[in-house]
């Protein structure tokens, strides 16, 4: 008698081959979104990893395991170039975007312990002074 107890399934059911279709449904091509939704994705990712950089995410920003001010600069100006080169593409996404960059710039500014002058700040040079 020939134990086969390790091949329990239908043959195929479990290859890869099987559940390729379902998970190729649920995954978009890139040339099929929209450059809008690319560019607000990317500026959303950089928001929430400038958040989290300032330590935003916690109850205590000063106390942050998170908080890295350096990393936090580099998001912001990434994020401000992103926005400023895009801004006529955007549309009306462009506000928002623009608004939680400058809420983020204003938040670096009180978290350092040296504010940098104005116009001195992250992305400042591509976005003007926040103060």
């Amino acid at each position: 008698m020939q134990d086969e107890s390790y091949n329990a399934s239908e043959p195929g059911q479990d290859s890869p081959e099987a559940t390729e279709p379902q998970e190729t449904e649920n995954v978009r091509e890139l040339s099929a979104i929209p450059s809008v939704e690319v560019i607000s994705r990317a500026a959303v990712m950089l928001m929430s990893a400038a958040a989290e950089r300032l330590g935003l995410a916690d109850d205590d920003p000063d106390a942050s395991p998170l908080r890295d001010l350096d990393e936090a600069r580099r998001l912001i100006t990434a994020l401000a170039g992103l926005v400023t080169a895009s801004g006529e593409y955007l549309g009306l996404h462009a506000a928002p975007l623009r608004d939680g960059l400058q809420s983020l710039q204003k938040a670096f500014r009180e978290a350092s312990a040296v504010p940098d002058a104005p116009g001195q700040g992250p992305g400042e040079k591509y976005t003007g002074p926040v103060y």
